[in-house]
């Protein structure tokens, strides 16, 4: 006797379902199949209704006919969730896979139908093709582990109050402007607000404009007590967390004159200390420093790097180029630059960013390997420093 088997259903033990998690504030979309040319099962839920989404996953196996311990594949965008779900979808036996969001391939077309409905029809066909073995369908973001993600935090306030800080002294130099007043903010500007005068008349300040300086100033005096407190844990997480892992990276690193304490950290616990690296043009993507050619036909222009990268330490490690320039002048990094970019103004700022490149490769073989860049000056070691691992 022959068994019926209906086409939506599958009894190969090999067989997955295959689950693609469109997730948005107040409500989950998601899309499953088994395989090529099958019609999704789309259904919505809760957003973190964690419960809800086991029955469907349930349901979708019954559907699909396969058995309950059916392996699952999944897959969701990066974004505001972080990596929270990704966790928990690991830890309750799915295989997970965080997509870069800018990577996923869409139609060129002037408008589009776009919802989540049709974000998550087209990410589970996307799962599907990327399991069968097709290369560049899109690209995965590789997830820190739980410690990483936390000890990253404090260096991104810091930024976030330097970045508030600068905020609220532009402001004051713009309120300032606007009666006539220039120059720099003394540390003294709360107690001498009543002596500053309209450039026009020689008045003193309305009394609102006069308050509302003292509210940003002491909310300027907050933020910079808040980036002391900061920079006072980085340097005591620095001297106490000795043993391993990113604190070894961040000794090695400051070893190279031109990179302090600061730069050295944010390097480790953003790229090096955790993020594993298996070429150069991977530090390089990572970046979003490598160029982009345009070729087609008779065009051909250079449309400059992708900038798809980690802004935040694309920007360091431009900053840490012309800061190599001038602590290691006598390095083959250095040399190359100046000979060829030696020109114009136009020309420096240009070559900046490929010495950026070139800089992070080199910095991610010295704490991989322990390739010195070459003609780099060395400070002294650092008694009791943990040696680095090679990965």
């Amino acid at each position: 006797m022959t068994a019926t088997i209906r086409p939506n259903e599958s009894t190969g033990n090999s067989a997955r379902l295959y689950m693609a998690l469109e997730l948005s504030q107040k409500r989950w979309h998601l899309a499953f199949t088994i395989g090529v040319a099958r019609r999704p099962r789309l259904r919505a839920v809760a957003a973190r209704d964690l419960g809800a989404l086991t029955q469907e996953v349930v349901a979708a196996n019954r559907r699909f006919g396969l058995a309950p311990d059916a392996p699952v594949v999944s897959c969701y965008e990066a974004g505001r969730d972080g990596f929270w779900l990704h966790r928990w979808l690991v830890g309750h036996g799915i295989e997970n896979h965080v997509v870069d969001s800018s990577s996923i391939e869409v139609p060129r077309r002037q408008r589009r139908a776009k919802t989540d409905r049709i974000d998550a029809e087209k990410l589970v066909a996307l799962l599907v093709r990327a399991m069968s073995g097709e290369r560049h369908v899109w690209r995965l973001v590789q997830v820190p582990s739980v410690a990483a993600e936390d000890a990253r935090h404090w260096t991104r306030e810091l930024d976030a109050w330097k970045g508030e800080q600068k905020r609220l002294t532009n402001r004051l130099r713009g309120l300032l402007a606007t009666q006539g007043i220039a120059g720099r903010i003394p540390r003294t500007f709360g107690d001498d607000l009543a002596l500053l005068r309209r450039a026009d008349t020689g008045d003193p300040l309305g009394e609102q404009l006069r308050e509302r300086l003292r509210r940003e100033w002491e909310h300027l005096q907050f933020v910079r007590g808040q980036i002391r407190g900061l920079e006072r844990a980085r340097r005591a997480y620095v001297d106490q967390a000795r043993a391993e892992g990113s604190v070894a990276v961040i000794h090695h690193l400051t070893r190279l004159a031109g990179l302090a304490e600061t730069s050295a950290t944010t390097l480790s616990l953003e790229m090096f200390g955790w993020r594993a690296f298996a070429n150069r043009r991977q530090v390089g993507g990572f970046l979003g420093i490598t160029g982009t050619p345009y070729d087609s036909g008779e065009r051909r222009r250079d449309q400059g790097i992708s900038k798809a990268g980690n802004a935040r330490l694309r920007q360091l490690l431009i900053q840490l180029a012309w800061v190599w320039l001038r602590c290691q002048p006598e390095s083959t990094l250095s040399r190359w630059y100046q000979q060829r970019f030696a020109g114009s103004p136009r020309q420096r700022r240009l070559g900046i960013v490929a010495l950026a490149r070139r800089l992070a490769i080199a910095l991610w073989r010295y704490v991989t390997w322990g390739e010195v860049p070459e003609g780099a000056v060395l400070k002294p070691a650092v008694p009791g420093a943990p040696a680095l691992r090679a990965s």
